[in-house]
């Protein structure tokens, strides 16, 4: 066991502290990473403050880790000492299941064990990557390109996966046309992702707030949704609208800008349930979906991409000390577009 430093919310609603919490010795297939930096991602509020449903405290969030290999096990041939490496959201699963031998472990019917706010197989508690190193199975470990910065990385290993995965699987490509919701943490990785993928990028935004930002990530339109001509003006228009949001929204007006055939895909998930009229759906042929993050296997293939195409994250890098600030500044929206941790700072 090895004692280390991080910052934990010892209970629901409480803010985070400096602590210590203890990381397993390095067993035959575990890679030890000194951790260098931590995204700030919504959903680490989402469950420090049980917005998700009943939490695990004391609570150590970060699930976007970005570092170097400091030791290896024995049996580890992935890795070795030196490497840039992520941790994403998951740390482990049955490894068994269609799912998993399909490269979808996120959808592991045996259960995923989330890299904070989980028990692994052990049955200890995880902690995620608010804190100086992690031990974690080398077959959950991602290498991070040498074309990558780690901490524009960090935010990569969610907000860059959970957008690219959906961009990819509904057809993101030149002739489409995207729609991203919202021009967040998640929002801004999906203009870059599907902008390089070569679809026609439009953000629908509440306001024009963020307009001149939009357009350099890489979008061709900004709309703001506040505006009631937008749905006139857009109805029937997209191929693909990807919503990174986690506010309801009035999903029936979002559905009629789809063409034909389109797809409305759900990345940001809100605390509150929904209300849908069908014929929303059922007039056009329209598909109403959702995706949650994407497997070891896509998540390396989305690092790949990403330096091919010299697309890192936006950040604001802060001091372990400004953590409960910057929480405050993301449920305001007030973060361009990624706050992440310096973890030298704990």
């Amino acid at each position: 066991m090895t004692t280390v430093a991080a910052y934990a919310a010892p209970a629901s609603k409480a803010p985070l502290e400096r602590t210590t919490i203890e990381r397993r010795a390095v067993r035959e297939h575990d890679v030890l990473i000194d951790i260098k930096f931590a995204g700030i991602c919504h959903s680490d509020i989402h469950q420090a403050r049980e917005g998700w449903g009943e939490a695990i405290f004391p609570m150590v969030p970060g699930h976007e880790i970005a570092g170097v290999v400091s030791e290896v096990g024995p049996g580890v041939t992935k890795y070795q000492v030196g490497d840039r490496v992520g941790v994403g959201c998951l740390v482990d699963s049955c490894r068994e299941c269609d799912n998993c031998k399909a490269g979808l472990e996120q959808h592991c019917t045996g259960g995923s064990v989330g890299t904070y706010n989980a028990i692994g197989k052990d049955g200890e508690p995880t902690y995620g990557g608010y804190s100086e190193k992690v031990v974690v199975d080398e077959n959950f470990v991602v290498r991070i390109p040498e074309g990558l910065a780690l901490d524009e990385a960090a935010p990569l290993l969610c907000a860059g996966i959970t957008t690219y995965s959906p961009l990819k699987q509904w057809g993101a490509a030149p002739g489409k046309k995207v729609a991203v919701i919202g021009l967040g943490g998640l929002g801004h990785m999906g203009v870059k992702i599907a902008h390089a993928l070569g679809a026609e990028v439009t953000v629908l935004s509440q306001s024009l707030r963020k307009k001149d930002d939009g357009l350099k990530l890489g979008a061709d339109h900004y709309y703001a949704t506040s505006d009631e001509n937008t749905f006139k003006e857009l109805g029937g228009t997209f191929d693909l609208i990807l919503s990174t949001v986690s506010a309801p929204l009035d999903f029936g007006a979002y559905l009629s800008l789809l063409r034909t055939g389109g797809a409305l895909v759900n990345v940001g998930a809100p605390e509150e349930p929904i209300a849908l009229n069908l014929f929303s759906l059922i007039g056009g042929n329209k598909t109403l979906a959702g995706s949650m993050i994407g497997g070891i296997a896509e998540t390396q293939e989305m690092l790949d991409f990403c330096a091919e195409h010299g697309i890192g994250s936006e950040i604001e890098l802060i001091a372990a000390s400004e953590i409960n600030e910057a929480y405050e500044r993301v449920v305001n929206s007030d973060v361009r577009y990624r706050f992440v941790i310096d973890t030298a700072t704990i």
